[in-house]
């Protein structure tokens, strides 16, 4: 199985910290080192890094660490491979255009005979994992939903939630979906999510000693919402997924909690 990290937040944040902890998950302090990505959105468009290598020993991650790109929308992932080899269009996160937006998404889990229900749409694959299958379905779905173009935010999540419960049918369906303004996180087996606001706390990664106090790197409007797959920290309290459900997050509050 892989592992899934989105931040979503009200104002630009950095993912450093948290992505710091996924990178060590990624071939050092965990199995999944068959690929990373990082995608971190400026508006409606995402900037995607991709690398078909073990994150924890890569010059491109430690790059993307030590030097801070503040967003206010990011989604992570780290790879181990079930489906399709080791490459670069195998690689989280896929990304899509619709209605004028990037559309950012990456799967944790395996949907099985998902090329069999690709169904109608402009929405194809470059790489052969099932995950880019569902993700280009789930957007074949949006498209045929809302023909007029990009509806209201709710409608969208609720079209969303209906879509990833109809795919996890077939399988092991978690997920980060992205649009620019908000992210969507469907649980299927694990996720979980942090809240960070005022009054700001320390936190150390759970699988090293970095320790960041967020008292000194933000201001008391601050929110950031963090999903994982697992929780990053030790000292924190994660609020665990339940299966079958999906969050909605804007502007770093949890706007929706929706079956699916």
């Amino acid at each position: 199985m892989c592992e899934l990290l989105g931040m979503e937040c009200n104002v630009p944040t950095d993912i450093g910290f948290s992505f710091s902890g996924l990178a060590l998950r990624g071939g050092m302090r965990g199995p999944h080192a068959d690929g990373w990505g990082l995608a971190l959105y400026e508006g409606r468009s995402a900037r995607t890094f991709l690398e078909p290598a073990p994150a924890a020993n890569s010059a491109l991650a430690a790059y993307i660490r030590g030097n801070p790109i503040k967003t206010l929308l990011a989604i992570a992932h780290v790879r181990r491979r079930t489906r399709g080899p080791v490459n670069l269009a195998n690689t989280h996160p896929f990304v899509r255009e619709l209605w004028g937006r990037h559309f950012t998404f990456a799967h944790n889990g395996t949907v099985r005979g998902i090329r069999k229900r690709l169904g109608p749409g402009r929405f194809r694959p470059i790489g052969t994992t099932d995950s880019e299958y569902a993700f280009c379905a789930l957007m074949n779905r949006l498209e045929r939903a809302f023909p007029k173009g990009y509806p209201e935010p709710s409608a969208l999540a609720r079209a969303v939630a209906r879509a990833g419960g109809e795919i996890g049918q077939y399988g092991t369906f978690n997920f980060l979906l992205a649009d620019g303004s908000q992210l969507f996180a469907r649980c299927a087996t694990r996720l979980c999510y942090i809240i960070r606001k005022a009054p700001f706390m320390k936190a150390t990664l759970a699988d090293d000693d970095i320790e960041v106090d967020f008292a000194t790197v933000t201001t008391p409007r601050d929110r950031v919402a963090v999903i994982a797959t697992a929780p990053l920290t030790r000292d924190e309290e994660w609020t665990i997924g339940r299966p079958g459900e999906m969050w909605v997050f804007r502007k770093g509050r949890l706007a929706e909690t929706i079956p699916s």
